[in-house]
Order: C-alpha cells, then sequence, then structure tokens
C-alpha cells in the first residue's frame, strides 16, 4: 500500500512538471497586460481561489514548527522573485532567458539534497553542476554562445530580473529541501499562496499602480497562468511530500525545454540556436546531476547486498 501510495504521489508530482513548462510564457503574457506587480497580484488572487476550491485551507495547528515559519518565507519570497523576474523583464526574449536562469533550481535542488539531506552521489555531480552553469552562460551570451562581453552587457541590461531569477532559483531548492527533510507530510500552499498575493498587492497599492489594460486575451492569460501555478505547485507539494523526490527532479530537469518551447510560441519570440544549446546544456548538467545520486545509491546498495 504505500508502494502504491508513493507512486501516486509521485505521478501527480510529474503533473506539476507539465504545468510549470507553460508558467513563464503565461507569466508573460499576463504583465504585459496587467502590469509586472498588479498582474502578479490578480494570478496568485485567482491561483489562491482556484486552490481553496480544490485542496482547502490547511490546518496550521498540526504544521510542525521547524518547517511552517521558515518553509512559509521561503515558499512566499520565491514566489516574489520568481513572477517579478519575469515581469520586470524588458522584452519576451528577456523574460524567456530570465526563466531559464530560474531554472537551475533542479540543479541546486540535488547539490542542497546531497549537503544536507545526506543524499549519496558520485563525482558526476561536479560536471553535472558546471555543465548547468555554462549553460546559462550560454544563454546569456546571445547570438554568439559563450561571449562574456555579452553576457555581462545582457545582465546589466536589466540586473534586477536576473538577480531576482538567480535568487529564486537557489530560494526553491531551500524550500525544496526543507519540505522534504521537516514537512511532515503537511500541504500548506494554499496559506503560501495566499501571502503572495497579500505581499503583492501591498507592493502595488503603497506603490505607483501602474494602469491595467483589460483585454480577453489578458484574461485567458490570467486564469491559465493563475490554473497551472495553482494547481502546479499543489500537485509539486504532493509530490515532494509523498513521492519519489530523485525521479521528481529527474524529470524537472526537462523544464527548460519543454518551456522554452511554450513560451516561444506564447510570446511569438524567435529563439537562435545558441539559445538552445544553452537550454540542452542546463537539461543535460541537471540530469548528469540525478544520475550521479541514482548510480550511487545502486552502488551502494549493491554493496550492501553482497555483504
Amino acid at each position: 500500500m504505500d508502494s502504491k501510495r508513493r507512486n501516486r504521489a509521485t505521478l501527480v508530482g510529474l503533473v506539476a512538471v507539465v504545468l510549470w513548462s507553460a508558467i513563464v510564457g503565461l507569466i508573460r503574457g499576463v504583465s504585459e497586460s496587467f502590469g509586472p506587480t498588479g498582474g502578479a497580484a490578480m494570478m496568485y488572487t485567482v491561483a489562491s481561489v482556484f486552490l481553496l476550491l480544490s485542496v482547502g485551507f490547511p490546518d496550521l495547528k498540526t504544521f510542525p514548527k521547524r518547517y511552517l515559519y521558515p518553509g512559509t518565507l521561503l515558499f512566499v519570497v520565491y514566489e516574489l522573485c520568481l513572477s517579478l523576474s519575469i515581469g520586470y523583464a524588458n522584452t519576451a526574449r528577456q523574460a524567456i532567458e530570465v526563466g531559464m536562469v530560474n531554472y537551475l533550481w533542479p540543479t541546486f535542488t540535488m547539490l542542497a539534497a546531497i549537503v544536507f539531506n545526506r543524499q549519496r552521489a558520485s563525482f558526476w555531480v561536479v560536471p553535472g553542476f558546471l555543465l548547468s552553469m555554462l549553460g546559462i552562460c550560454w544563454v546569456l551570451g546571445g547570438d554568439q554562445g559563450f561571449d562574456v562581453a555579452r553576457m555581462a552587457g545582457n545582465v546589466l541590461d536589466n540586473p534586477l530580473s536576473y538577480a531576482l531569477a538567480f535568487a529564486g532559483a537557489v530560494i526553491w531548492a531551500a524550500y525544496c529541501t526543507l519540505t522534504a527533510r521537516y514537512a511532515d507530510g503537511k500541504n500548506g500552499v494554499t496559506f503560501f499562496f495566499m501571502l503572495v498575493a497579500i505581499a503583492l498587492w501591498a507592493k502595488y497599492w503603497l506603490g505607483e499602480p501602474a494602469p491595467m489594460r483589460v483585454s480577453m486575451s489578458g484574461v485567458i492569460y490570467l486564469l491559465l497562468a493563475a490554473g497551472a501555478m495553482g494547481f502546479g505547485y499543489a500537485a509539486w507539494n504532493v509530490g515532494i511530500l509523498g513521492g519519489n523526490v530523485t525521479l521528481l527532479a529527474g524529470a524537472s530537469y526537462f523544464i527548460p525545454v519543454f518551456s522554452a518551447v511554450l513560451s516561444a510560441a506564447l510570446l511569438r519570440t524567435a529563439l537562435p540556436y545558441t539559445f538552445w544549446q544553452g537550454a540542452a546544456m542546463v537539461c543535460g548538467g541537471s540530469l548528469l546531476c540525478w544520475l550521479a545520486t541514482r548510480n550511487r545509491g545502486r552502488a551502494v546498495r549493491r554493496s550492501g547486498a553482497g555483504d
């Protein structure tokens, strides 16, 4: 029974991988109609309603305190980094590049699992990490591929977006590691999303509210983005709470390529060949990290069987 329950949780987590592949393009579509902050606030508000209807509101009294407080902070800050990094991008192509930087989180998650959760791994995790980082440099180098000057100029053109995306990747890896270790099966995604919405609305009204252009396409983007984010995170939490975290991390490594394909289509943006090379490197490096942990685990099991 435990095995079947774990397999179902893993399958639900895989649904999140599919939904997340569309996130970057959908968030950008929302921000173009409703603004970076206002659009994100509306998106998380609608997503919170979806989650209340589908998942319900959690009983926070039953949550382990060592998970509830740091987990809430990490989740909310990550969502702010993700949504605003894409919304603040100067162009659609830059939004896709920023999204690619954020997709370093699977690699960082695996590294965090090795360091903090004592996940065994082989030496291949090192070249895997380096390949992922090289892939990001390749993406940011523009049409020239790996070009330090072009990469620096690209980042300096909008340092806030790129910094938020990178910080988000690190923060989400920390959240996944914390959840797997301390959550004790609790899922607070509905509560977390409501806090994100409140934080974004506060930022919107305390600043200078940008005008919102309501249109049919904007509303469609809003509903799709809210659905993908709300149900995606609900599915992901189910997966990492009760499923195979290593398998889910491995599957999530394909998100960068899937996301780039969907984002390019949704935003009608042509991406150069070098971008796809970089995206493939990010995926390949992440997969190397994943295989390093799987191969090490098999080696340990074979060694134990022979004792």
